[in-house]
């Protein structure tokens, strides 16, 4: 009985212990909450990888993202999508809108940008980014659309950040869905849900206005 009760006790210790550190001391209970713990304790730095707007040739995206001038928030879509993809880009015109009215007078919001990245380069060529830019009104000045044209650049990419998609076999796709905040030392620093845009944007205004650390 005894032995009983103390094989019991340990199984329950060593179940707590594991428990405890698979989720941070308990701080997380999902994948997605230890990808964002783990990006607020130890910011990710930006690959080295090339993107592609609507117009032009590719740049890389340390350039575009990094530099000492500006924050941005950052998502991963693709434009065929009908269900989550249209979720985020609501969310995005928000986000636009506020930084327009915003901008007017405040510095730190003019140093805030938007960026939307695809994930399915093989379909969204430039004229599909200049479409779905067109449907969603954005503002060039603040919201940006581009694509990874290099598979192995895009895979790179979405393995740092942690962006996990999964083809359904017929074209579309499963993917998780956040805004992602990049310093302007191009550093994924912060991952919002994207329900938690406004938070997202006060975080991003903030640290523009700090000048990021």
């Amino acid at each position: 009985m005894i032995k009983t009760a103390l094989a019991s006790a340990g199984l329950a210790l060593a179940g707590y212990a594991c428990a405890a550190w698979l989720t941070h001391d308990f701080e997380v209970w999902t994948a997605e909450g230890a990808r964002r713990l783990e990006v607020a304790l130890q910011p990710v730095a930006t690959p080295a990888v090339q993107v592609q707007g609507p117009a032009g040739p590719p740049q890389p995206l340390r350039q575009m993202l990094a530099g000492g001038q500006t924050v941005t928030i950052l998502d991963f879509v693709y434009t065929r999508c009908q269900t989550l993809c249209l979720a985020l880009g609501s969310t995005y015109q928000q986000m636009q809108a506020s930084l327009q009215s915003a901008r007017q007078t405040d510095m730190a919001a003019r140093r805030v940008q938007l960026l939307t990245i695809s994930f399915d380069s093989q379909r969204d060529d430039q004229q599909a980014l200049a479409d779905y830019a067109a449907r969603l009104n954005a503002d060039a000045a603040i919201w940006r659309l581009v694509r990874v044209p290099e598979p192995k650049d895009l895979a790179g990419l979405m393995a740092d950040f942690q962006v996990i998609v999964v083809g359904s076999g017929q074209g579309d796709f499963e993917h998780n869905a956040a805004l992602l905040v990049i310093d302007t030392h191009g550093r994924l620093v912060r991952i919002f849900d994207y329900a938690d845009h406004q938070l997202a944007l006060d975080y991003s205004r903030f640290l523009a206005a700090a000048g990021s650390p």
